[in-house]
């Protein structure tokens, strides 16, 4: 283990604007701000930096329709001013050991707030990334070797009684994946067909604007479609979706679902999923389901008294949860109720992550038909740093394929300083590759992203990145 002191925490901004709307659930994101938080640690006696980013997104964080945009970014930001603060000063014997205690800080301090904790929690990731990072710079080594190792100081034993006696070496990959699946996320707005844009919406920017054109310029055979719950016209957009796939993919696909938490009831749910797969014109489509993503709002997702009759409800498709996995207990709480498996995303916690992988791995060798699932979600993940710890991660627990989005949102790296342009091209030539325009942009070649260069680096980041460029929060933040 590697003991951390944190001496001093900043937080800087970057704001972005979308390439295209992203239309998912009740929000249409067109512009966000990005957040990066720097940690100064002192680790095993000397002095070490680690930075962590993330987009703040809005309408994911919390679901409440009426809240103005600008409030909901200022809500995030001082969840992630708060945890900053917080970790000032903390000592531990680790990473792991830090991070436990600000997140007893932070969870109680959303708790005395009334914020959900999926909320208060992502003030929290953002440290640990940082300090995660920090701590495998010091002891120069890569995150993989760090989980495999114990260098980071988790005990998932203290988490988990199943996991008590096993460590992250026995249940995770010997070795990080060298290369992502990338599963196209299908936005509810999205155009399928290049023919469907008009030409004063045509984008001039190089990359790919419809769905056909994404297929035919990345390979992708894995895709994410976003429904509403509405069956007749659910019903309508997969149909055109499935037979777009076909036309530029073949049928040698798979595609997940994400229910975007439509539905607050099982009735309701089971009625929907019955009739929508009992449509003859999608059969051959369903065929080739992944699992269903959070079909259920938050409100009610883990609610036994909603849901105790999941897990009898025979036909039910693979589900899994992604927002509603808020805590560390929220996973073998789904799974008790008859979820079948979790999404990862940095951004809900990477030491939750390595659990929950761990949880699946055991439970796997233990009942291999039971179809339990860790997979890899993304909102609008971009570079230069949020993008690649995401990946180094996902990389680690071995998932293989993992929701990428923000490169079609967004466009590459263009909105950063010519010279962090400039370094994730040298240091990251096999993820990023110059555009048209020479700004670096994702690769993505038969569908898959190479990660060689992610695993090599500490946390997925192979060059210092100066956040002192980005405008600070001072005046953003409102109580």
């Amino acid at each position: 283990m590697i003991p951390v002191r944190i001496l001093d925490t900043e937080i800087r901004l970057i704001d972005l604007e979308t390439r295209l709307p992203f239309k998912y659930g009740i929000a249409t994101m067109t512009r966000a701000p990005q957040a990066f938080v720097q940690v100064r640690c002192e680790i095993d006696g000397r002095e070490a930096s680690g930075v962590a980013a993330d987009i703040l997104p809005p309408k994911w964080f919390t679901k409440v329709a009426e809240k103005p945009l600008d409030d909901e970014i200022a809500e995030m930001l001082s969840v992630i001013e708060h945890a900053a603060r917080s970790a000032v000063g903390l000592v531990g014997a680790s990473a792991c050991d830090v991070w436990r205690a600000l997140d007893e800080q932070q969870s109680a301090w959303g708790r005395e707030n009334q914020l959900p904790p999926l909320l208060s929690n992502f003030g929290t990731t953002l440290v640990e990334r940082a300090v995660i990072e920090a701590s495998c710079r010091a002891a120069e080594i890569t995150f993989a070797e760090a989980v495999r190792t114990g260098a980071l100081g988790l005990r998932p034993g203290d988490f988990h009684a199943r996991l008590r006696g096993l460590d992250a070496g026995e249940l995770l990959p010997r070795e990080p994946l060298r290369q992502i699946i990338a599963r196209h996320t299908i936005g509810m707005a999205d155009p399928l067909r290049a023919s469907e844009i008009a030409p004063e919406d045509r984008l001039r920017d190089g990359l790919p604007q419809s769905l056909d054109e994404c297929i035919a310029r990345y390979g992708l055979r894995h895709f994410k479609v976003k429904v509403k719950g509405d069956l007749e016209h659910d019903v309508e957009r997969l149909n055109r979706v499935a037979e777009t796939i076909a036309a530029g993919a073949g049928t040698d696909i798979r595609f997940t679902l994400d229910g975007n938490e439509q539905f607050r009831t099982l009735e309701a749910f089971r009625d929907y999923w019955e009739r929508l797969t009992t449509n003859e014109r999608l059969g051959a489509f369903f065929a080739r389901l992944m699992f269903v993503e959070q079909p259920f709002h938050r409100d009610v997702a883990l609610d036994g008294d909603v849901l105790g009759e999941l897990a009898a409800w025979s036909e039910r498709p693979r589900l899994i949860i992604d927002e509603s996995d808020a805590e560390i207990d929220s996973f073998a709480r789904a799974l008790a109720l008859g979820y079948h498996g979790t999404s990862h995303k940095n951004c809900k916690g990477v030491f939750k992550s390595i659990l929950n992988a761990m949880l699946v791995e055991m439970l796997r060798r233990e009942d291999p038909r039971a179809g339990c699932i860790m997979s890899g979600e993304d909102l609008a993940n971009i570079g230069p740093v949020a993008l690649l710890q995401d990946l180094a991660v996902a990389a680690t627990l071995g998932i293989e394929s993992v929701e990428r989005n923000g490169h079609h949102y967004f466009a590459g790296l263009s909105a950063f300083p010519q010279d962090i342009q400039r370094q994730i091209l040298a240091s990251h030539g096999d993820l990023y590759g110059p555009s048209e325009q020479g700004w670096p942009t994702l690769r993505i070649a038969g569908g898959r992203i190479s990660v060689e260069s992610v695993v090599a680096a500490p946390l997925g980041v192979g060059c210092p990145i100066d956040v002192g460029q980005f405008r600070t929060v001072r005046g953003d933040l409102r109580s």
